[in-house]
């Protein structure tokens, strides 16, 4: 909208007023309806302009100012400008869409899942930390960005961190950001994602990989809400909430001193364990119904059923990686789906669908593949720990594994890299 200050009724500054009230009116019904309003930017045209009438034109939504006699190519530069923002207003709010369409949704009704989720709903209304426990897959991701829509932040920045996927500079990096200079490369200052989040959340998926040096740093943020860039000498107070995952065993690594015992107090003031899908079986129809719906929706295929059997086959396997799994395997059956109704066979899990629910609880001996070459692997590393009487520099020489690799692989799978008390180490 080109609006002009000196009109005959209004003037352009109470038109503007009556813009931004409307405005505002239309947010508050947006929130009750769910219907979408927008406003028109707007672009100030006048010949009696003074820094005060700009000034306050700007503070009442106005987005350029503009004096008359203005140059065509003046005014066309303005409106331009104002139609990138426009358009990359409607971008973000696609890719915010698209986002919330991915992780919006916790699906199912199990007593055990609906239990944790309680305390997720109770803890998200405060800044307190919250730890995220259970296997790979079981969706802790999506509960976090569930903690953080329910939360007063829920208009603020989500920002994930993988604390596994980086090594530790990078991850220092990529955390707390660094000053021009720092090291080779850094030609500018570049904020961390903490710094990022300003006001947000910050997730932390992973926790239990995070090096040690960084643990320390963490804890500092947490207590002070302070933190120094890579390379800087002046800290930099922030204002967000951190919520942290992992599929370990924390209390064990506690015990093996690879994480710190007061970084856990800090980040366990509410601690939610999901349970793995096994034991939310009831939940396998609306997931699989939800999934199939998503991926319709996505155009990996039109809409397709699934036959009592292959639901059937759902609810008997192991899902070794819970819920992530069932989303990959349902993706593949529709993609290599030529018909209107998935079967078992589009499943491909006639290797595991004899096994009962109950075999993992029982303590029986791993069937699924991953779970048969974890086994293995951990029973490889524990022979040779033992044979040279838990020398981890032997043991890596003889394994043909780096030193540092191998001391990652004992703590992906629990393995303490010390005798048993009581064990002399020779047996």
């Amino acid at each position: 909208m080109l609006l002009d200050l000196e009109l005959p009724f209004l003037s352009g500054l109470e038109v503007l007023e009556r813009v931004r009230s409307a405005s505002h009116s239309g947010r508050r019904s947006e929130e009750e309806t769910s219907t979408t309003y927008t406003t028109p930017l707007i672009v100030i045209l006048t010949a009696f302009a003074t820094i005060e009438r700009a000034v306050q034109a700007m503070q009442l939504g106005a987005f350029d100012f503009i004096t008359k006699p203005f140059s065509a190519d003046h005014l066309t530069v303005v409106v331009k400008k104002a139609l990138d923002i426009v358009a990359l207003h409607r971008q973000v709010d696609v890719l915010r869409q698209e986002v919330d369409d991915r992780y919006d949704h916790l699906v199912g009704t199990n007593a055990k899942l609906a239990t944790q989720l309680t305390i997720a709903k109770q803890a998200a209304s405060s800044d307190v930390t919250v730890l995220l426990l259970g296997e790979t897959g079981t969706g802790k991701e999506v509960v976090a960005r569930a903690i953080h829509r329910w939360s007063p932040r829920r208009s603020k920045p989500f920002i994930a961190v993988n604390c596994a996927a980086l090594p530790e500079h990078l991850l220092e990096n990529e955390l707390f950001g660094h000053e021009k200079g720092s090291f080779t490369g850094a030609v500018k200052r570049e904020p961390g994602k903490i710094e990022v989040a300003e006001g947000g959340t910050v997730f932390l998926d992973e926790i239990g990989d995070m090096p040690l040096p960084l643990q320390s740093r963490l804890l500092r943020v947490i207590q002070d809400q302070t933190f120094f860039r890579v390379g800087g000498t002046q800290s930099v107070r922030t204002n967000v909430r951190f919520i942290a995952a992992t599929n370990k065993n924390i209390r064990r690594a506690i015990q093996q001193s690879t994480f710190r015992e007061d970084l856990y107090y800090r980040l366990a003031v509410i601690t939610v364990t999901l349970p793995p899908l096994r034991e939310r079986i009831d939940d396998i129809p609306a997931l699989a119904k939800h999934f199939l719906k998503r991926a319709a929706l996505m155009g990996t295929r039109g809409p397709c059923a699934l036959s009592d059997h292959a639901l059937r086959a759902l609810q008997l396997y192991q899902w070794p990686g819970n819920v992530r799994e069932l989303d990959n395997v349902l993706t593949r059956a529709l993609i290599l789906c030529s018909e209107d109704t998935l079967e078992p066979g589009h499943l491909h899990l006639a290797d595991s669908i004899s096994h009962s629910p109950g075999d993992a609880e029982t303590g029986s001996a791993p069937r699924h593949y991953h779970e048969r070459m974890d086994a293995y692997s951990r029973k490889i590393l524990e022979e040779t720990l033992r044979k040279h009487g838990w020398n981890q520099t032997k043991t890596a020489e003889e394994l043909g594994l780096q030193r540092t690799y191998l001391t990652k692989l004992l703590q992906q799978r629990d393995i303490s890299g010390k005798p048993p008390q009581g064990n002399s180490g020779e047996g």
